[in-house]
């Protein structure tokens, strides 16, 4: 029931949509008409009110019939009683077309409709040619200024998606270097360590399997830290998924690991900056990593809340807390989350350790 409340259904197209068709039966009610063609009407408003809740507003959603059955609703409506207030409901329409179907469908759907307009009118509603052109002067004014939005905002949305792939092209090269520096790190050491052990072995044996011991102790920190950074590598939209979807996926990523993890969403969602996305997704990564390798602990719970003004991720374990002070995971974490406006907040709980972080929305 998700795309009851689409995130990408412009709100400004959603409160015209309703006034228009409020207005529009307000009219009709005031008219006099025979009850087939109020039948018809009220028909036509349920249909158009059933089909907006639905209707897509991305290309690749599903549903894609919905968006010209929509359009087909508002041109019967038209011809049922709305006495030309449906034209807004039309260009409602065929913005949505752009917005599903990309811009020359609905440029040559607009196209094909003034020039039945202007070859109906004169012949079945007995409109003067002049009349008929002044018409369709109004429609392709205000099908502009519909189509410039829907171009405005299909750019805005490219524009958006083409930030977020770069924030998070940065974000894994970055880490890719972290990876080669931990395990890398991990890796030298055991070669320097077999060697010893090699060079060790018929003079001080003893010697050489101290070398094997601290080398497979190693071997043991390495899989570990590659296990997780192969974690944290996986691109942020998750098969597609992004805001809490991502999220919940990145902690549904740690069963397994002997720490029972559990995530909610509290709040209506919003859509997010893609930065304040991906610092939320590191926030979370950091506080399940630091209780599944320092705390101890049996269960972590996250929590993403979206409250007036703001959006809040709540991690908190029931490990043993920290002695120690935070280390650089945290600190950077700080800054990037200060760098967005918000703050991080960290440190030892009635029970465990919490990871609090609170960025502007």
């Amino acid at each position: 029931m998700a795309w009851l409340r689409d995130p990408d259904r412009p709100v400004l197209l959603s409160v015209v949509f309703w006034v228009v068709l409020a207005f529009t039966v307000a009219i009709n009610v005031a008219m006099v008409s025979s009850v087939l063609d109020r039948v018809l009407f009220f028909a036509t408003v349920v249909l158009l009110g059933g089909l907006w809740l639905v209707m897509p507003w991305r290309p690749g959603r599903g549903r894609r019939l919905v968006a010209p059955a929509f359009l087909l609703g508002t041109l019967t409506l038209g011809l049922t009683g709305a006495v030309g207030t449906h034209a807004p409901l039309l260009l409602i329409g065929v913005a949505n077309l752009a917005f599903v179907y990309g811009m020359r469908v609905a440029t040559a759907i607009l196209v094909a409709f003034g020039l039945i307009m202007f070859a109906v009118g004169p012949l079945f509603y007995g409109a003067t040619l002049v009349r008929a052109l002044t018409e369709l002067a109004l429609i392709a004014v205000l099908a502009t200024f519909s189509m410039g939005m829907a171009s405005a905002v299909v750019r805005a949305r490219q524009l958006a998606d083409r930030v977020r792939e770069l924030t998070v092209a940065e974000e894994r090269a970055r880490m890719a270097a972290e990876m080669h520096d931990s395990v890398g790190h991990h890796l030298t050491v055991i070669k320097v360590g077999l060697e010893n052990a090699e060079r060790f072995r018929h003079r001080r044996p003893e010697a050489a399997w101290e070398e094997v011991h601290q080398a497979k102790e190693l071997t043991v920190a390495a899989l570990a830290d590659a296990r997780r950074w192969v974690r944290a590598l996986r691109p942020l939209p998750l098969n597609g998924h992004l805001g809490s979807d991502a999220l919940r996926l990145l902690a549904a990523s740690f069963a397994g690991t002997g720490v029972s993890v559990s995530f909610e969403v509290a709040g209506a969602e919003r859509a997010l900056e893609p930065d304040a996305e991906l610092v939320l997704y590191r926030v979370l990564q950091e506080g399940l990593t630091n209780a599944l390798r320092h705390a101890e602990a049996e269960s972590v719970q996250g929590t993403l809340s979206f409250e007036k003004g703001k959006v809040v991720l709540v991690v908190a374990d029931d490990g043993k807390g920290h002695e120690e002070s935070h280390g650089f995971g945290l600190s950077s974490l700080t800054e990037r989350v200060r760098a967005l406006g918000g703050t991080l907040t960290f440190g030892n709980a009635s029970k465990g350790f919490e990871l609090r972080a609170e960025l502007p929305s």
